[in-house]
């Protein structure tokens, strides 16, 4: 269940009640694509870094150690020791980016697998049963992730098809929900909106999923090419023809940011790679915006990666000995900047929901633009 704590403009304050814990909203959510962390970032270090919620991915683990072994053992929250709120992704994103050969069909998708080639079918009740198997807090809905940009007619006929999926997954979810042999019985649907860079098509498509009463609702396909006006342009439009009582969720973004522009415009939910990625090859965020550890100017730096940050790397290491670590091809390097970058996200966070609350977001927002002067 989710209350709206406050709302300035379009800037939203909200707190999410699940199974799995309470989360404050806007929140980022750490990913964890195989239920870890790349970069050697266990569950407990997650709790030290405040991380809220962690986000896996449906299609991976259903390949790799495969939904069923996952349900075997008790569930991703029990498999991974994780006992706070964790979300999967449908898998629909992966189908369409990972597989070079897919057939979609009114059922679902065929492809192969980017493993082994074996052929797979994914629609909306797989993915649905793949995610009940996980365990999953919040289940996101099946749907297609168009390329942008794609062709009008195309858009309108795959944001349709969607739609049906959509049908399909809650039907099917409150159908497993029901099982006695069902590991979360309350497990939640986010349903997706899509429609390209068509603000028409997805106000049209956002109305319509609004009538399904889901637990949350998620503006997909951004972040896959289209500049970040463009971005910006359809949140704008999006974001009042969703239910304004339930979160609202922006996949795959972002930069910082991008973070600070989307809440600025009532998004609550966040996920992305890039703290993560940017982590494993040494460049890291601070308060004055992003810098590369590997650079030459930091070899006798003895400085924290960022002053006054309270994460386990900056107070126990500096720059030029984890500068030293990437050098040396050491594993912990990359450790070490994951848990900055994702300490540095969820702080961000946790200012941000401040800010709200004493009604600064807006003058918070600009000074952080303005100190990170476009390098985050």
């Amino acid at each position: 269940m989710y209350t709206l704590l406050k709302k300035t403009g379009k800037v939203r304050r909200g707190r999410f009640e699940t199974v799995h814990g309470t989360i404050e909203t806007p929140v980022f959510m750490n990913v964890g694509t195989l239920g870890a962390i790349k970069g050697a970032v266990s569950s407990m270090d997650l709790k030290e870094i405040n991380c809220q919620v962690e986000l896996s991915n449906t299609y991976h683990l259903s390949l790799r150690p495969g939904d069923d072994v996952i349900k075997k053992l008790g569930g991703l929250h029990k498999f991974m020791n994780w006992d706070r709120p964790i979300l999967t992704d449908s898998g629909g994103f992966q189908v369409f980016s990972l597989a070079e050969i897919r057939k979609i069909k009114e059922e679902g998708v065929y492809f192969n697998s980017h493993i082994d080639g074996r052929k797979i079918f994914m629609g909306p009740e797989e993915s649905m049963r793949i995610q009940s198997n996980i365990a999953s807090t919040i289940a996101m809905a099946f749907d297609e992730c168009i390329e942008n940009p794609s062709p009008r007619d195309y858009v309108e006929r795959s944001v349709e098809r969607t739609t049906r999926w959509l049908v399909r997954c809650k039907e099917e979810l409150d159908r497993l929900n029901s099982f006695p042999d069902t590991i979360n019985k309350n497990q939640m649907l986010f349903g997706i909106n899509q429609g390209g860079v068509y603000e028409d098509i997805r106000i049209e498509h956002a109305k319509t999923i609004a009538k399904m009463n889901l637990d949350g609702y998620a503006i997909g396909g951004l972040a896959v090419g289209e500049t970040h006006e463009e971005m910006y342009r359809i949140i704008d439009a999006v974001v009042p023809h969703l239910p304004q009582d339930k979160p609202i969720y922006l996949m795959g973004v972002g930069t910082p940011t991008n973070i600070l522009e989307a809440v600025s415009r009532g998004v609550d939910f966040f996920d992305c790679v890039l703290p993560a990625r940017n982590g494993r090859h040494g460049h890291v965020f601070t308060k004055h915006g992003k810098i590369n550890l590997r650079n030459e100017k930091f070899e006798l730096d003895d400085a924290p990666i960022d002053e006054g940050c309270q994460c386990p790397t900056c107070k126990n290491y500096t720059r030029a000995y984890i500068r030293h670590l990437f050098k040396a091809k050491e594993m912990l390097a990359m450790r070490l900047c994951v848990l900055h970058n994702l300490y540095f996200y969820n702080t961000l966070m946790a200012d941000i929901r401040k800010a709200i609350d004493e009604d600064r977001f807006e003058e918070f927002k600009n000074e952080k633009l303005e100190a990170w002067n476009g390098k985050a």
